[in-house]
């Protein structure tokens, strides 16, 4: 008995019309979307101080209005976290888009994650819950579940819990699930999106991804045939690595272990997921604390051709007056400049100053008076990229942990019964694993310098104000040199932002990956802006376009 679970959003903004290209490209059984990260619930609280009424992804609504009936013909049950901070009101209104276009619909909700009153100064404070409210809803026959808060996987692991009949120590299946949503979750990011190989297969337009999940927690992941995109151990694998840290992969409902996880190609576009094990949740729910931080502002100075350095010294000196009273100041010279460049934008380099303070004045007029003053005094060839503005505020966020019965963990079903969820029974204290033994190192041999990326995949994310960089291996040999060779103090040599920051080594040879995680290089996270890259998106990429001495015998 297979339960085949799609994908339709990695993200509030993902393709639209991918909900429809999913029900009409193949079978499903559920069709989940994954509306919500940190930054998203800072917007969402934001739209609800304007209205009340607000709060969740109008995107899911719209696209529900297109494909609601298409998904009760063919029998597609939905499940989203599209109600962000809001899930009774994005319930009530899909209530109403039914009643409108006549359509029979059983739309049932998940609350309490909102633990805001308990947390003054936030503006959004929610509890990141399991998969068992969605099973709940599913078991008492809704067809559609909208949720706030719940950890990405739980999409899956509770349609699956629903349908197999798993129970809360079923710990190795309900792991399964989790490994099998967390390669969901991002949706085009399994089927060839932001690869580091992407070269390899049409990725033009990626298809979304579904896993066949079986009772024993394995899973087949795929995507619809005739879909763009491919499927392969390594999509997946960078999937797996995608903002996670170490082995013990912890949830509310269970703790996967990461180093039992096992990839093998079962066919083209097919990747099985075996041998994952389960052990039962840490004795903590993570709750993400979202507020805003203050107001920020920034400036693109260009600089061109000759004496960059000196020019920056000279705007940084002309502009400090105007700065003495911020908060915080920061200055990145970017030498995106060449010598003897071919156009004026190739000869260029950029100086790039931000600033925050909580008073937005500080931020707004007196910085963008002082920097458009200079336009006729300072370093020759002055202009900037474009005018600074009066100043945005921006947003911190932050972790805390309560227990599991400090949530009121609600299945709001379809008929107004409110059924409460049991909290965990059985906990476990989350701590690292036994390091696992290297493979052998390579044999000495003559070597080359080259990219790292000529032999390792990577991908990198963010948790808050820490990023975490997964790279793999391709081969067995590889995997034998990188394990090695790629120590943290090496790490530090090859990304030198990361040099004065805690950074973690977690192995994981059964994937030939390690994952790094990097304390604090993304400050107090995405919405502040800390960064170039802010989300540490490309913090792999960078890191595989750094050159090593590498084995003759692997290149």
């Amino acid at each position: 008995m297979t339960l085949r679970i799609g994908n339709a959003s990695g993200f509030y903004g993902d393709r639209f019309d991918a909900m429809r290209e999913m029900l009409t490209g193949g079978e499903l059984d559920v069709l989940t979307g994954d509306y919500l990260a940190e930054l998203t619930m800072l917007i969402l609280g934001r739209d609800r101080l304007k209205d009340p009424g607000a709060g969740y992804a109008r995107t899911f609504l719209r696209q529900l209005e297109e494909c609601l009936g298409l998904a009760r013909e063919r029998g597609v049950r939905i499940v989203a976290n599209a109600g962000g901070l809001n899930p009774a009101g994005l319930a009530s209104r899909i209530r109403e888009l039914a009643d409108r276009t006549g359509l029979s619909v059983r739309v049932a909700h998940v609350e309490g994650d909102d633990l805001t009153s308990l947390h003054p100064g936030s503006l959004a404070a929610h509890a990141y819950l399991g998969g068992f409210g969605i099973a709940t809803c599913l078991r008492e026959g809704a067809d559609v579940v909208v949720t706030g808060r719940v950890t990405d996987a739980a999409l899956v692991t509770g349609p699956a819990a629903a349908h197999f009949g798993w129970g809360p120590t079923d710990y190795d299946r309900l792991a399964g699930a989790v490994v099998a949503g967390h390669v969901l979750e991002c949706g085009t990011q399994a089927t060839g999106g932001n690869y580091s190989f992407f070269q390899e297969g049409d990725v033009r337009r990626p298809g979304f991804p579904l896993a066949e999940l079986h009772e024993d927690g394995t899973a087949v992941i795929t995507k619809h045939p005739g879909t763009g995109g491919f499927v392969d151990v390594g999509t997946v694998t960078a999937q797996l690595l995608y903002e996670t840290q170490g082995a013990r992969y912890a949830g509310p409902d269970v703790t996967a272990r990461l180093d039992t996880v096992r990839l093998t190609q079962d066919g083209p576009d097919r990747v099985r997921i075996s041998g994952v094990r389960g052990e039962a949740p840490p004795p903590t729910l993570k709750v993400g604390l979202n507020r805003l931080g203050g107001f920020r502002n920034e400036v693109a100075f260009v600089l061109t051709g000759l004496d960059i350095e000196a020019k920056a010294a000279l705007v940084r000196e002309q502009m400090e007056p105007a700065l003495a009273k911020a908060a915080e100041v920061r200055w990145d010279l970017v030498r995106t400049d060449r010598p003897d460049a071919g156009t004026e934008e190739a000869a260029s380099a950029l100086l790039r100053l931000v600033v925050r303070d909580a008073n937005q004045e500080i931020v707004g007029r007196a910085l963008s008076g002082a920097a458009v003053e200079l336009a006729l005094a300072s370093y020759p060839g002055f202009h900037v990229l474009a005018p600074p503005g009066k100043g945005s505020p921006y947003g911190v966020f932050e972790d805390a942990y309560v227990p599991h019965g400090a949530v009121d963990h609600v299945a709001v079903l379809h008929d107004g019964r409110r059924l409460p969820v049991a909290p965990a029974q059985e906990t476990a204290v989350l701590d690292d694993p036994p390091t696992p033994p290297l493979p052998e190192p390579l044999p000495e041999g003559p070597t080359r310098r080259a990219p790292l990326g000529l032999i390792a995949g990577a991908r990198s994310g963010d948790k808050g104000g820490n990023a975490n960089i997964g790279v793999w291996a391709r081969t067995d040999e590889a995997w034998r040199w990188l394990a090695h060779t790629l120590t943290v103090g090496r790490l530090r040599e090859l990304l030198p932002e990361t040099a004065e920051l805690p950074v973690t080594r977690h192995d994981l040879p059964q994937l030939r990956a390690l994952n790094f995680v990097v304390e604090g290089i993304l400050g107090e996270g995405v919405a502040a802006q800390h960064r170039f890259d802010p989300q540490a998106k490309a913090l792999g990429e960078w890191l595989r376009s750094r050159h090593l001495d590498i084995p003759e015998a692997l290149l």
